[in-house]
């Protein structure tokens, strides 16, 4: 476990990257809504869905366990960034098609 100043700055990195993410399921769940009050009624039930399971699993990545997790997130937000990758947490909660 780090020093003070480094599990601050740890829940500070999460923290932002939970609330730039966020706002990106937000406003996949506003386009649906927008389609929505344009007259597609069927968008919206699966779009909610499908936000409260990409919600509850990016939940989970940032917050779900003790300090060592937050620490752990943050390691794995620096070598995201640092390997130019991200997670797309709505493609993540697309339930996978049984053959």
């Amino acid at each position: 476990m780090g020093t003070k100043a480094q599990r601050r700055a740890d829940r500070a990195l999460v923290a932002a990257y939970h609330e730039a993410r966020l706002g990106e399921l937000s406003e996949r769940v506003a386009a649906v809504v927008d389609r929505y009050r344009a007259g597609d009624a069927d968008a919206v039930d699966e779009a909610l869905h499908h936000y409260h399971r990409a919600a509850q699993e990016f939940w989970k990545f940032c917050w779900s366990g003790s300090g060592v997790q937050i620490e752990f997130t943050a390691r794995a937000l620096e070598r995201l960034a640092a390997d130019g990758e991200r997670i797309d947490w709505w493609e993540r909660a697309t339930p996978r098609r049984r053959r």
